[in-house]
């Protein structure tokens, strides 16, 4: 799973996960790796748990870095500094040069992660969770490692306890406020979900997921291309599959990728005999080959003082 020879960077918080991964990585990759802390700023001890971790890894002559990002409180937090702290550990990776970055998301994480994604109806490739590989959010020419997928958090504190250090508690963690920290807090009580096995269940949908992606590739390739106007028959091919033929028409059109219900529907529209507009891209399904264009700009109303739009 690490990239070659180059060396990688973790995402160390402090917390008994991260602080396991960092202990799992001296112990297997001496030398081969850097770490860096984010501080979100968001709790008056953010900055002393990120000069924490800094001791610890000088202490065993791991190369640290922090970093520093501004969020304000406000809705979807939790989201934002997701979002926020990928892209400023994305531009440390690149900037020193690392061949991937490296988190300590662990089997807990992924059973979380399906369930969430399960209770609002995701399909396979949302309840293929988090991938062990995958292009890092915002960063694209930066890989993702989750090289921990088939730990369990309890594993980990155990290592970082066994080696004599006390990790940084986040109280967001088990702040019922979050959804993550009340579906935690299900699955601590319901002895019968073994987060392993949920975990290997995400595992089997990443594989049917690939195995999607390879037959929509191949049906794009049957997609013909006169101009500006692509024609696609879908005779006979599954509606999952069709999906993702669709998502990269829009795309050839150079229109980011659709997805979630607008797709869906726009789909079973064209499958239907229908016409109908999906992110600028114009479909026609009134014929067994489906019509594709990109769809007119609306017309400007004039200006009646000058009679110019």
């Amino acid at each position: 799973m690490w990239p070659g020879k180059e060396p990688v960077g973790l995402a160390v918080s402090g917390g008994p996960d991260s602080l396991g991964l960092l202990l799992l990585a001296q112990a297997a990759l001496p030398g081969s790796f850097m770490a860096a802390t984010v501080d979100h700023g968001l709790r008056s001890e953010s900055a002393a748990e990120a000069r924490y971790v800094s001791r610890l890894c000088e202490a065993r002559g791991i190369q640290h870095e922090t970093l520093t990002i501004a969020l304000s409180p406000g809705p979807a937090l939790q989201e934002r500094a997701r979002e926020a702290r990928y892209a400023v550990l994305g531009q440390w990776a690149i900037r020193n040069g690392l061949g991937a970055l490296v988190t300590a998301h662990h089997a807990d994480d992924q059973a979380e992660t399906l369930l969430m994604r399960l209770s609002r109806g995701a399909g396979v490739r949302g309840l293929a969770a988090m991938r062990a590989s995958s292009p890092l959010p915002g960063e694209q020419q930066c890989r993702l490692l989750r090289p921990l997928l088939g730990w369990r958090r309890s594993d980990l504190a155990r290592i970082v306890a066994g080696a004599g250090i006390e990790p940084v508690l986040d109280p967001s963690n088990s702040d019922v406020r979050f959804e993550r920290a009340r579906l935690r807090a299900q699955l601590s009580r319901n002895q019968g979900l073994d987060p392993l096995v949920i975990a290997a269940s995400a595992r089997h949908l990443a594989e049917a997921d690939e195995a999607i992606e390879w037959a929509a590739a191949r049906c794009f390739a049957t997609v013909r291309a006169e101009g500006r106007i692509r024609y696609w028959d879908p005779d006979d091919v599954p509606r999952s599959v069709a999906l993702r033929v669709l998502e990269r028409i829009v795309e050839d059109f150079g229109i980011g990728r659709p997805r979630g219900n607008a797709l869906a529907r726009w789909h079973d529209r064209l499958r239907d005999g229908g016409i109908a507009t999906l992110a600028g891209v114009r479909g026609d399904g009134r014929k067994s080959e489906w019509r594709f264009a990109l769809a007119p700009k609306p017309r400007q109303l004039a200006d009646p003082s000058t009679g110019s739009p």
